[in-house]
C-alpha cells in the first residue's frame, strides 16, 4: 500500500514538498500523474494522521488531482473555493462578505478563509485531511501551525497563466445541476445550453478573464 504505517513524526518534522508542472492544467482522466503519484506516496508514506496541502495558482487544476488523492488515499477534501461558494449559496454572513471579493477578482481576506476551514477540519470524517487552496499566505500557515495542525507534505502545481485564463474563460455552467462544460474539451452538444435540460448555461463572475487576470495577479503578489 502506497500509504503504509510509520512512526509517529512528531511537530518538528519538516514539511515534504513534491512539485508538478504542466503546460496545461491537469485533467481529471489522463495518466500523467503516475510519476508524482509514486512520489507522493514515498513522501508520505504512512498517511496516518497527515494534514497535506495542495497548492498552486486560481484555475491551476487543484481540484481535478485532489480528486486522484481522494481516491487512491482516503484524504478528506478540503477545497476553500468549494467551500466558499456554498457559503455565498447559502446566503451565510461569510458568504455575503466573501461574494463582495470574489465578484471584484480580489482574494478573499485571511480571516474569513480562516475561520471557515478550521470550522471544517473539526467536522472532517477522517485523520487524513487534503487542504486545497489553503494555506495560501504564510499568515495562514501560521495559524494553522498555531491551531495545532501543521502541514507534512505539499504539492505544488506550476500552470503558465495564460492557459488559466484561457482554460477558465471557456468554463461555463449549468447552474440548478452544477454541470460544467468547457469549450475547449468537453463543449455543450448546443453552444450556450446544458445537455440535459436544454437551459441556458452561465460563466461564473469569477471566470471571466478580467476576473481570472485579476486574481491570479493577487495570487502571484502573495
Amino acid at each position: 500500500s502506497l500509504c503504509r504505517p510509520r512512526p509517529h513524526v512528531g511537530p518538528a518534522a519538516p514539511l515534504q514538498m513534491l512539485s508538478l508542472r504542466a503546460r496545461a492544467a491537469p485533467a481529471v482522466g489522463g495518466s500523467g500523474t503516475a510519476g508524482w503519484r509514486r512520489g507522493w506516496g514515498a513522501a508520505g508514506g504512512g498517511c496516518r494522521g497527515l494534514t497535506a496541502v495542495i497548492v498552486g495558482p486560481p484555475g491551476g487544476g487543484k481540484g481535478s488531482i485532489s480528486k486522484r488523492l481522494i481516491r487512491d488515499f482516503d484524504f478528506h477534501h478540503l477545497s476553500t473555493g468549494d467551500l466558499l461558494r456554498a457559503q455565498v449559496r447559502a446566503g451565510t454572513a461569510l458568504g455575503t462578505e466573501a461574494h463582495k471579493h470574489m465578484v471584484a477578482g480580489a482574494l478573499v481576506p485571511d480571516g474569513l478563509i480562516v475561520d471557515m476551514v478550521l470550522g471544517e477540519v473539526g467536522l472532517a470524517r477522517t485523520d487524513r485531511v487534503l487542504l486545497d487552496g489553503f494555506p495560501r499566505t504564510a499568515a495562514q500557515a501560521a495559524v494553522l501551525a498555531a491551531k495545532g495542525i501543521p502541514v507534512r507534505l505539499a504539492l505544488s502545481i506550476a500552470v503558465p497563466n495564460e492557459e488559466i485564463v484561457r482554460r477558465l474563460s471557456g468554463r461555463w455552467l449549468h447552474a440548478p445541476s452544477g454541470r460544467t462544460y468547457a469549450y475547449d474539451f468537453n463543449p455543450p452538444s448546443v453552444v450556450g445550453k446544458d445537455d440535459e435540460t436544454g437551459e441556458d448555461l452561465v460563466q461564473r463572475e469569477d471566470d471571466r478573464p478580467e476576473a481570472v487576470q485579476a486574481r491570479l495577479g493577487g495570487y502571484d503578489a502573495q
